[in-house]
Formats: C-alpha cells, structure tokens, sequence
C-alpha cells in the first residue's frame, strides 16, 4: 500500500482519537476537582470513600476499566452498552483521568498558604468566592506542569480504545499491518501521536507562561 494512501486511511481515525482527547479533558477536568473537594472533606465518612474509590481507580489498569465498562453491564445484567463504543470509552477515560487529576488538584490547594485564605476572608470574601478568585487561580498555576504531563499521557492513552473495537488511529494501524504484513503503519500511528503531543505541548506551555500573573 502506497504511504500517502496509508496516512489517508489511518486520517480518518484522527477525529475519533480527537474525540476521546477532548471529551475526556471535557468531563475529567471539572470532575477531578469535586472529587479533591470531597476528599478533603472533614466529613470523615466521604472523605475515605473517595480515598478507596480513587484508590481502585489509580491502583488497576485503565484497559481492565474500560473492559469493566464496556462489557461488564452486559455479564452482570444482560444489558448491552457497547453499540456505542464512543460512551463507554469517554466513561471509563473519564473517570480514571478525574481520580489522578483531583489528587493533582488536592496537592495544589494544599500547598496554598494559610495566609491567603486569612487575607481573603479580610477583604471580605465569602467561600466561593474566596476558592474561585483567590485559592483556585493560583491552584492552577502550581499545577499545571503536573496537569500537562497527564494530558500528554492521555494523547497515548487513547490507544487503549483499540481494545473494545473502538477504531481510532492506533487500530487502524493495526489493522493494516495485519494485513499488509508491515510494520510501516505503527510508525505512521507514533508519527501521529506525536506530532499530537508536540502541539499539546506547546499549548500547555503557553498556558504557563499566561498564568505567569498567579505566580508566587
């Protein structure tokens, strides 16, 4: 198979990887920070239910949950959810990116000096207020750089989606492979994967540099 015709194949997966990219940061994001909330919680109950939770999540592979996922409502109670590959995928990198993200998110807040929080309630700032204009800004700024390198490792966890049959880029390399008994289309899929995480890169980099201002 010609290359060009190869890189023309293997592009239409390219919106399908996007997919799970975007709509994973889209969920896990604002997810991670509720579960960090919670499990900062002086409710001692909540508190360690979501430390077991996140615990489960962070502790086994990503590819053993989305196989939970995808067809484990189908084994424990006949209902099949994976007509949609694109859900259960979306679910399962949800869930598992919002645990490591809100561990990252707890880490920041936590390193916020008691100090902001006294300065805050001075001028006069409610709670919300007080986390969304003060403490969370600044949250962000500490962590980004902890932030990028799980984006980064999302760009090649999308890979994973090969196993539920969901056809995004890495399984259309391998199925051309298989069936042009060459390697060619693997390095194809990483020049891809790259080039990806290249922009994602250079995007969070410039997001660092904008929240230069919080910087402390």
């Amino acid at each position: 198979m010609p290359l060009i015709k190869m890189i023309e194949i293997m592009c239409t997966g390219l919106s399908k990887t996007c997919a799970i990219f975007f709509l994973t940061l889209l969920f896990s994001l604002p997810l991670g920070i509720i579960i960090a909330l919670l499990r900062m919680s002086k409710n001692f109950i909540i508190s360690n239910i979501i430390k077991f939770f996140v615990s489960i999540l962070r502790g086994t592979p990503l590819m053993l949950q989305l196989l939970a996922i995808t067809y484990g409502p189908y084994y424990l109670v006949g209902i099949s959810v994976s007509r949609n590959k694109l859900i259960p995928v979306i679910i399962a990198f949800s869930i598992n990116y919002a645990a490591y993200f809100s561990e990252i998110y707890r880490g920041g807040i936590e390193s916020i000096p008691k100090g902001q929080y006294e300065a805050s309630e001075i001028l006069g700032y409610n709670r919300s207020q007080q986390f969304l204009k003060i403490i969370l800004p600044q949250v962000i700024r500490r962590i980004l750089p902890s932030i990028t390198n799980e984006i980064v490792t999302l760009v090649k966890d999308t890979s994973i989606a090969f196993t539920v049959s969901y056809v995004e880029i890495f399984t259309l390399a391998k199925q051309i492979a298989n069936s042009q008994t060459s390697f060619m289309p693997f390095i194809v899929a990483g020049v891809f994967y790259y080039i990806f995480n290249a922009l994602v890169s250079f995007s969070m980099s410039r997001a660092e540099k904008a929240m230069n201002y919080y910087k402390i």
